[in-house]
């Protein structure tokens, strides 16, 4: 049976060269753990993090989601990731870095025989995302790429990317997919993760990708459902009679009532 990514509301990169961190991975309340082959891990590193996310994939995670994100097309490292993760079980997804083109997992897709996540980290990307966005199963914005692509100053902070943010927000929900806001860098700010978690819930993001296990907890909160959020939703679903209606003191129609069910799986 597939599995999807309804409900994920944390995705976690761990570096695929630390066993430490993927032992520790299996008692952490995220929705979704990314294996990272790619950018977290040393050159010298690449072909034994490729051996873990084999060893591990067939493992039992407690019911979380694994994907792993590959090497580039144009790595040296990239060929191997394919032979090694081609319908690799216990692998749910796997996650294809700077997209800039839908051809990229359309022909990726045939030969890895998962369903795929495409990460937005260019120009070129943001582009094109409305085009990647029908040939995959989520997209997930890489603000750091992004701000040095687009030659930000260091300063720029979220604002500078809003733009981007909005892009890829549209090119996933315009093809029905889920999308994922992107990492926050500053490890030790826990006010600054909250604020910027609580800016892709506002923007419509479904969940956020973390580098860090100290961030999963606020994640979830922030992008998760309270339970007065959840009894609010199952009453206005009762209420709800068809057509326009009045609940609480405001004018609701069929389209809330989508929203409710959405809150109460969240919840």
């Amino acid at each position: 049976m597939a599995r999807t990514l309804d409900h994920v509301r944390s995705a976690l990169f761990l570096p695929g060269s630390n066993p430490r961190a993927l032992a520790k991975a299996r008692t952490l309340p995220c929705d979704l753990v990314i294996i990272d082959l790619e950018d977290a891990v040393a050159d010298a590193d690449k072909d034994s993090a490729r051996a873990a996310v084999v060893a591990v994939a067939g493992e039992d995670w407690g019911g979380r989601l694994l994907a792993a994100r590959i090497n580039a097309l144009d790595s040296p490292w990239h060929k191997a990731d394919l032979v090694a993760l081609s319908s690799l079980p216990g692998l749910d997804f796997v996650v294809l870095p700077k997209v800039e083109e839908a051809a990229i997992p359309l022909r990726l897709g045939k030969t890895l025989a998962k369903p795929l996540l495409a990460m937005i980290e260019t120009p070129a990307g943001l582009y094109a995302a409305r085009e990647i966005a029908t040939a995959v199963a989520g997209l997930i914005i890489g603000p750091n790429d992004l701000a040095a692509g687009l030659r930000l100053p260091p300063d720029a902070g979220r604002a500078g990317l809003g733009l981007a943010y909005q892009m890829v927000l549209l090119a996933a929900r315009a093809a029905g997919i889920a999308a994922f806001d992107g990492v926050f860098n500053r490890l030790d700010d826990a006010e600054g993760f909250a604020a910027d978690a609580e800016a892709g819930r506002i923007a419509g993001f479904d969940g956020k990708s973390l580098i860090h296990p100290s961030q999963i907890e606020p994640a979830n909160r922030i992008f998760g459902a309270s339970a007065a959020q959840v009894e609010e939703a199952r009453a206005l679903i009762t209420a709800f009679s068809g057509g326009a209606g009045r609940f609480r003191g405001r004018m609701i129609e069929a389209m809330h009532v989508e929203t409710a069910r959405r809150i109460i799986e969240r919840g």
